[in-house]
């Protein structure tokens, strides 16, 4: 585990959140600015990554080799989660398949209990009050991602049961300009819009991936400032009825947009 910052001595045992994706740059792309701001809350963010996106792109023009992408992207990673005011990061050690010649996405393991069985030891480690993790839709379907979303439900056991708050992201679709499926909340966070845009540009062998999905959705080139969303959305998994409280959604609160087609995002 690579320590990013010292504890802070407090009398109250601050928030503690798990956030768990399957690649290097989910937790940047998906809800960068939503994590910089719980960290200057004072919110302990511990980040665990499935893989080490050994199956990604190598950038535009390749900055590595193939043999060498998984290094090259746990130091982006690492990068990313001192950007944005991480505690922690750690990996599980799976590997991330080569996407396929026509762009089809695997799952990173065959076998869910072993994914399981890691996940359990990191959250035994951390004891988090919220994890945020991928949706079970995969957000636009990947098999990876739902497979992480599958190794937490399986980790945590029966919902009605689990003492910890599970939150994931919504997708906003290229194609439709709407998020799906609908979130529970859509976060303001332009305040830390800088800590993102950092964020993403310690992502650097996926900026070709990257510009070339925002341009398609500018029709035109764009930088990299350009294509950073200030909003995000959130969808709450647990717990499961709506009127239990928990303590992202208070947290999230201040920043809550009560129109959200009313704030005026980036491409």
């Amino acid at each position: 585990m690579v320590q990013l910052k010292s504890d802070m001595n407090s009398a109250e045992k601050p928030l503690t959140i798990l956030a768990f994706f399957a690649h290097p740059d989910d937790e940047t792309m998906f809800l960068g600015g939503t994590l910089a701001y719980l960290a200057a809350q004072g919110v302990h963010i511990h980040y665990l990554c499935a893989t080490r996106g050994e199956g990604g792109e190598m950038g535009d023009p390749p900055i590595c080799e193939r043999e060498d992408l998984g290094q090259v992207r746990e130091w982006e990673l690492e990068c990313a989660v001192k950007a944005l005011g991480g505690k922690s990061l750690d990996f599980l050690g799976f590997k991330d398949p080569v996407v396929g010649p026509t762009g089809e996405l695997f799952p990173f393991s065959n076998r869910l209990e072993l994914v399981v069985r890691q996940l359990k030891g990191h959250l035994d480690r951390t004891q988090p009050d919220v994890i945020l993790t991928h949706g079970p839709e995969g957000e636009y379907g990947h098999p990876a991602h739902i497979q992480v979303h599958q190794s937490v439900m399986e980790a945590l056991g029966d919902p009605a049961l689990s003492t910890q708050a599970v939150y994931s992201p919504a997708w906003l679709s290229r194609e439709t300009g709407e998020f799906t499926p609908a979130p529970g909340i859509v976060v303001d966070t332009r305040p830390w819009l800088r800590q993102k845009i950092a964020a993403v540009t310690c992502h650097q062998s996926q900026h070709g991936l990257f510009l070339r999905h925002g341009a398609a959705r500018a029709g035109r080139r764009v930088t990299i400032a350009e294509m950073v969303r200030s909003q995000e959305a959130l969808c709450r998994i647990l717990p499961a009825a709506e009127d239990l409280w928990d303590p992202l959604e208070e947290l999230l609160l201040p920043i809550a947009v009560a129109d959200p087609d009313g704030l005026q995002g980036s491409l």
